[in-house]
């Protein structure tokens, strides 16, 4: 299994934003408020992944103390680290998709000043779940079964 590619995560990012704004310019007129805290949810996600991440990445690395993780909570892991990490560049891009309708219109429209809140807090609720869902893959990484001594460097 690969690492997440950041290009994977941008294309996801920009199309979710496009076809976002899209919609947004054709239907805003007759969609709901969004409440302030809307996408709070994905932040308490991105800290969730990462908290695990550091407590999977000690097991990982074996330090003195913990137990040694299993193969399969690792890969599941990293499954969950790449969906999450993939949904929250959609859904980011979908807030700023949003963002850039109403940001010019918040000083006019109280509507418009009221949606631009709670997308600002989807937005960045959606960059702590893509950060979080990286940090959790990363920390599921093998350790390497060579240090620098067995490569032949700090050998005498």
């Amino acid at each position: 299994m690969t690492a997440t590619r950041p290009r994977d995560l941008v294309v996801a990012f920009v199309a979710a934003v496009v076809v976002g704004n899209l919609l947004v310019r054709l239907s805003y007129g007759s969609l709901p408020g969004f409440p302030a805290p809307a996408g709070a949810t994905l932040a308490v996600l991105g800290i969730a992944e990462a908290v695990a991440g550091w407590v999977l990445k000690g097991r990982v690395d074996r330090r003195p103390g913990s137990k040694p993780v299993e193969p399969l909570v690792a890969a599941r892991a990293v499954l969950v680290a790449k969906a999450s990490a993939l949904g929250a560049a959609l859904v980011g891009g979908l807030w700023t998709g949003l963002l850039l309708y109403t940001v010019p219109r918040a000083s006019e429209v109280t509507a418009a000043a009221a949606d631009t809140l709670a997308g600002a807090v989807g937005l960045v609720s959606a960059l702590l779940l893509v950060g979080g869902a990286l940090w959790l893959e990363h920390c599921c990484r093998a350790p390497s079964d060579h240090d620098d001594t067995h490569r032949g460097r700090g050998t005498a």
